[in-house]
């Protein structure tokens, strides 16, 4: 909408914008304005629950960068669930990179895990990217304490999808639960059934971590498969 697109565009900062383009290179310059996520966020508790911001979450697709972001930070105020996982369908195909992708975190989600859970194995067979990677940062998120079941291990490892994006999350999904889930991840990596480059991605991230003791790394290390051969085109 004009009245919200000239609102973010006085919250621009030329040199973020430079910085942001640069780390969301799948993303047009001309669709970055650049505005530092603090600054977003602030602004999208000021308009959230008003008819400007209800009428915003209904302009779909976006133009900006910034507008996806906004998006995402108002379904995470959504205090009704049902709403929340409407508009969320709704969403998650108009999502075009990772940032965004990642930004969207509604709390909510952990309130109701058995619906969300439901959602996630819907999202995680779609063909859009950034869904498949939504559905896996969800699981990283939200189903990995508490509300862990060893089938999302399995389900996670069946995604086989040769997209950067995709694997990248598999890997960050794999090195978290090799720190929160270990007895129950350990078997996927010692029988290994990831691709080899996300297998290896994932006992990298892992053992960068400083949540993991030096011995468990010298271990994970152990791992590692010694041809890992990258699946994605170049």
């Amino acid at each position: 909408m004009e009245t919200i697109q000239q609102a973010l565009k006085t919250m621009a900062d030329p040199k973020y914008r430079e910085f942001t383009c640069k780390l969301i290179p799948t993303v047009p310059k001309e669709s970055v304005i650049g505005i530092r996520a603090p600054i977003l966020r602030t602004y999208a508790k000021k308009i959230a629950n008003t008819e400007l911001a209800e009428a915003f979450l209904h302009q779909l697709p976006h133009r900006y960068l910034e507008e996806n972001h906004l998006h995402a930070y108002l379904l995470a105020l959504e205090k009704d669930f049902s709403v929340l996982l409407a508009r969320t369908q709704d969403f998650l195909p108009h999502i075009n990179n990772w940032a965004t992708c990642d930004t969207f975190s509604p709390k909510l989600f952990a309130k109701h895990p058995t619906e969300t859970y439901a959602a996630i194995l819907e999202w995680i067979s779609s063909n859009h990217t950034y869904t498949v990677r939504f559905a896996i940062v969800s699981l990283l998120q939200f189903f990995l304490d508490d509300n862990f079941q060893p089938e999302m291990l399995e389900v996670v490892s069946h995604v086989f999808v040769p997209e950067y994006y995709v694997q990248m999350a598999v890997a960050w999904y794999f090195s978290f639960a090799l720190i929160k889930q270990p007895q129950h991840t350990l078997p996927y990596f010692q029988t290994p059934v990831l691709l080899p480059w996300t297998h290896n991605k994932a006992l990298q991230k892992a053992v960068e971590s400083y949540r993991i003791p030096t011995d468990q790394k010298q271990f994970l290390k152990s791992l590692k498969l010694s041809s890992a051969p990258s699946p994605f085109c170049s």
